[in-house]
């Protein structure tokens, strides 16, 4: 191998230090995550289009099932890369096919969301065929680990294999014409075993995963996906300058949506999450699996400010009701599952609990104003209000919670802390 390292020739994947200091993602795994803005985007767009049309199952079903498979294919390329990314060619060439399966992923989105309105069959062939191809190119990293890291070889192979033979569940799925509920049926048993996989396959050895990294990469996706919501209040607002001119209702849906985003991005990282899960690294399933509802939240909120657009604009059948309710329900479940998070990785804390209630709350309340005559903007306004009410009483009451709660983790353990 050469010794430059300006060049990327073949390294061997033996496994990187998950201690290593000033670990940081690299430009390939930023490149990557690009692609998953175009997933997010078709992906909240199609749902948007649907709610907005009063189809809110297809819309949800359709909105979940693009979802799982964005974000578990993200998931499952970004442990991998912690503990095995040499960054040689094959490492990056390999990685473009990933990247290939993304693209023809969110080509699919379209006319799957499609086909679940008209719901006589499920249009999942383009979807479910660039899922695949992501899987099998993850199944030829997880080999290549396995004839290169002899330590942890078995577990690498259980991946390949468990990986492989889930692979030809979803390729039936892609051939099989099916309608509605027949579809649904054999895709949630292979989505359980999708989600079996990493717990099968490190029962007994463990990748050697990041901390830091990997705290890094979810919030790096987690930003990726509040641009969705910035896209939607930027939509919003033009629906009301466009129709309407300057006034007091774009001013507060201006600022409301962007708010929005902001309080969410603020509550997400007031965990120091590459910290917690250092310290208790056997929670790292809880911490990959409890993202996928926090993204999928994101993003659906995103989608929630679409429906504002399209309702503001006149050309959404459903109640002003309904159209903050598709904004207030994800947001209540970004809130819920971020409490659960925190609660997991250090511990639970009465304060934050309670000021999770109390935003539920609110939450509904927003709901219950635009049902009883109160304009779609002024209920965005209390949206943001209740998260901002969050962030002050977090900030003023549970930063030295949470500080205490650290250290005393801290004193529990004797693994080297990365500085």
């Amino acid at each position: 191998m050469s010794t430059n390292p300006l060049r990327h020739a073949m390294a061997r994947m033996g496994g990187r230090d998950p201690y290593e200091k000033h670990r940081a993602a690299t430009p390939l795994e930023l490149f990557f995550d690009l692609t998953f803005v175009i997933a997010f985007g078709v992906a909240g767009s199609q749902f948007a289009h649907d709610v907005a049309e009063a189809h809110f199952l297809p819309g949800l079903l359709g909105f979940a099932f693009a979802m799982f498979a964005v974000t578990w294919a993200w998931i499952n390329f970004t442990w991998f890369a912690s503990a095995y990314d040499t960054d040689d060619w094959i490492f990056r060439t390999v990685t473009m096919i990933q990247i290939v399966g993304v693209l023809i992923l969110a080509m699919g989105i379209e006319p799957m969301f499609d086909s679940l309105v008209e719901g006589k069959h499920v249009d999942n062939a383009v979807i479910v065929g660039g899922y695949v191809i992501m899987r099998l190119a993850l199944v030829s990293q997880w080999l290549r680990a396995a004839r290169q890291d002899p330590a942890r070889r078995d577990t690498c192979l259980r991946y390949a294999k468990y990986l492989a033979v889930v692979q030809l569940g979803w390729i039936a799925v892609l051939f099989i014409e099916a309608d509605v509920p027949t579809t649904f049926m054999m895709i949630i048993p292979l989505i359980v075993l999708e989600m079996a996989t990493p717990y099968a396959a490190e029962r007994k050895a463990r990748t050697p995963w990041h901390a830091h990294h990997i705290a890094e990469r979810y919030g790096l996706l987690a930003i990726i996906a509040l641009g969705e919501c910035l896209i939607g209040a930027i939509e919003t607002l033009r629906a009301i300058v466009a129709h309407h001119g300057w006034s007091v209702d774009a001013a507060l849906v201006g600022f409301g949506g962007t708010a929005l985003a902001f309080g969410m991005w603020w509550i997400y990282f007031m965990l120091p999450a590459g910290r917690a899960l250092h310290l208790r690294r056997h929670r790292s399933f809880l911490f990959g699996y409890g993202h996928i509802p926090i993204f999928a939240a994101i993003a659906a909120t995103g989608a929630g400010l679409h429906v504002a657009a399209y309702y503001i604009d006149h050309e959404a059948q459903i109640s002003a009701a309904a159209a903050v309710a598709i904004i207030a329900i994800p947001v209540a479940l970004f809130k819920g599952a971020l409490t659960w998070l925190y609660s997991v990785m250090v511990g639970a804390d009465r304060t934050v609990i309670t000021v999770a209630v109390g935003v539920l709350l609110v939450l509904a309340a927003a709901v219950g104003l635009a049902a009883a005559g109160v304009s779609v903007p002024v209920c965005l306004l209390v949206v943001v209000l209740a998260l901002g009410a969050s962030i002050v009483i977090d900030e003023r009451r549970g930063a030295e919670r949470l500080h205490h709660a650290l250290e005393k983790l801290e004193a529990e353990t004797t693994a080297p802390l990365q500085p």
